[in-house]
């Protein structure tokens, strides 16, 4: 055998050995639905990837930390930063760019362990994807090239804090995920392995739900490796739902609802617009005071602000971080809170509709049945959600992967009322409970418990540590409840319904907790919602996620025609990518 021939069938021999041990995803294949082959990625998305790798062992020129030596891990947070007197950390201050961390503040309860005797039946998870790039026509994109361009013409020779923009360069991906997303989504699953891995049944493969688009797909697989290892195919099914326009699908549920694309969904970005105007108004005239003959624009402040959790997950670190005061990030936290408000809460026309298919589904998961409606009563796939191959009831774990905005939506649509702050546009509202780095950071997670007790638990916890059986339970049968976290902190369903009682777990009576889900797909008002033609009015008319002028009523208005992207149409700023100011 010649030299090259040999080395050649070595080549071969070496590749085929490789796609052997690595690749464990879903390959397409005659005998696979196509509903759960995960590559080709049909419907992948921009999948633009940076155009350097990060270098942060050169490029950091952070301090590593302040009194004391402390490593990078990975990302540089260590910045010196105007007015952080209590040394807070503005990277949990980013709203849904925050990379991950757990709630540290909690909704209001305590966390409590389960009582003697009782026990954790089901987990369903619904899982947000890890950090990514900007969407691909967002704007920080757009700020990206004019801050070159006019830096090429000589229209701007920046000084002072401005002054790395004589050589920087936009060199930003889009949409994929990071490497630190990657990490997050591996580590949540091992996380969930940890708190739930008794749950799984080793002689069942399980099917988990996530879209088509490359972040998504790729979150749901890292998890996956981080919950079973890399041979994660032999334990779990992906059913990867197409995310596009005309599909329908519960995990990207602005697809189906027309005006949540439109100017009515848009009361969000136009009321942080105002903020923006406010809180920015002292950066704008520093920055302009170093930029030449340009003429700084608050919203290039608002850009430029929005680069550094950007740039932090892509290369560990960026120049833009510490231009802005503690007071301008607390400022641009407040900026996010607004958006997600209006354009996907209680503050939105369409808050609900968007998210009242995920709720249906879930409502149909805990009964033990199949979705049943009506086409078109939501923007649920009934093609996949009437059948138990790809709906199935008789899992104990069951993890769903969708978008920030999304999951928001979601929690308007199951009614959360603790959620339904009616933010001012000109100041920060104190003691708000809306903070989206709380919500749907990077890598968010809400989880569902389903917790069996051998009697009726006594909404107060016994304090003393030689508690009896007596001093947890009532007499009675077995009962069940729901306990719900969100970023690991337990959610208290009575805040947000009544009926649940005040509970100091904050958990809730299974049954009535079923009982308030089912009146929620009317409240909704999902084809309103979402096809009707009405005016919203202004910031603050709406308050309840559903149209203010259909509280119940039948104008008898005829659906707005065009799909999506009708109307006025901007630019998000969020996992969409379908509107950004």
């Amino acid at each position: 055998m010649s030299a090259m021939l040999f080395f050649l069938c070595l080549m071969t021999a070496v590749g085929l050995g490789d796609a052997a041990a690595l690749d464990h995803r879903q390959a397409s294949s005659s005998s696979v639905p196509d509903y759960f082959q995960t590559t080709p990625e049909i419907y992948a998305g921009p999948t633009k990837t940076a155009e350097i790798a990060p270098f942060l062992a050169q490029t950091n020129s952070a301090p590593f930390g302040t009194a004391s030596f402390a490593p990078n891990a990975p990302l540089e947070t260590g910045y010196a930063i105007p007015g952080n007197t209590n040394n807070s950390n503005i990277f949990e201050m980013m709203g849904q760019l925050s990379s991950y961390f757990p709630n540290p503040v909690g909704f209001g309860v305590d966390e409590y362990h389960l009582p003697p005797n009782a026990n954790i039946t089901t987990a369903n998870l619904l899982h947000r994807h890890g950090a990514r790039y900007p969407t691909g026509d967002s704007s920080v994109s757009s700020f990206g090239s004019k801050v070159e361009n006019i830096t090429q013409n000589g229209t701007a020779t920046w000084t002072g804090g401005l002054s790395f923009l004589n050589t920087w360069k936009y060199t930003l991906g889009a949409e994929i995920l990071v490497a630190r997303g990657r990490q997050e989504l591996f580590d949540s699953g091992v996380l969930f392995y940890y708190n739930y891995g008794h749950l799984y049944n080793t002689s069942t493969k399980l099917i988990s739900r996530t879209t088509t688009q490359d972040r998504m797909l790729k979150s749901a697989e890292y998890f996956m490796a981080g919950f079973f290892g890399l041979e994660w195919t032999q334990n779990a099914t992906l059913e990867t739902i197409i995310e596009q326009s005309g599909f329908n699908n519960s995990l990207a549920g602005y697809y189906q609802c027309n005006n949540s694309n439109n100017y009515r969904s848009t009361g969000g970005n136009n009321a942080s617009v105002v903020w923006e105007n406010i809180y920015l108004a002292n950066a704008t005239t520093r920055f302009r005071a170093l930029s030449g003959d340009y003429n700084w624009t608050v919203a290039d402040s608002y850009n430029a602000q929005t680069l550094c959790p950007y740039e932090t997950v892509a290369y560990g670190y960026s120049n833009w971080c510490n231009l802005f005061t503690y007071e301008e990030w607390q400022g641009f936290e407040y900026s996010i809170d607004l958006q997600f408000q209006g354009n996907d809460g209680f503050l939105s026309p369409t808050g609900r509709g968007v998210g009242i298919g995920y709720v249906e589904e879930l409502y149909a998961r805990l009964q033990g049945h199949l979705y049943n409606l009506a086409p078109g009563a939501t923007n649920v796939n009934r093609t996949l959600d009437t059948v138990e191959t790809t709906f199935p009831l008789n899992q104990s774990l069951y993890m769903d992967f969708s978008h920030d905005t999304n999951i928001y939506s979601i929690l308007t649509a199951f009614g959360m009322t603790q959620f339904s702050d009616q933010l001012a546009n000109d100041t920060i509202t104190p003691n708000r409970n809306v903070t989206v780095s709380h919500i749907t950071p990077f890598g968010a997670r809400v989880v569902w418990e389903q917790i069996t007790t051998p009697q009726p638990l006594k909404a107060q916890r016994p304090t003393s540590t030689n508690a009896t059986m007596s001093d947890f339970y009532d007499q009675g049968n077995t009962t069940h409840y729901i306990h719900m976290t969100i970023g690991q902190r337990t959610v208290p369903l009575g805040y947000s319904y009544p009926e649940c009682a005040m509970r100091d777990d904050g958990w809730c009576e299974m049954s009535t907790y079923l009982n308030h889900l089912g009146g929620l797909l009317e409240q909704a008002r999902y084809d309103y919602s979402c096809f009707g033609n009405y005016s919203t009015n202004g910031w603050l008319n709406v308050t309840d996620g559903v149209p203010a002028t259909k509280r119940g009523l039948d104008l008898g208005l005829k659906p707005l025609g065009g799909g999506m992207g009708s109307g006025l149409e901007m630019k998000r700023s969020s996992d969409s990518g379908m509107y950004q100011i």
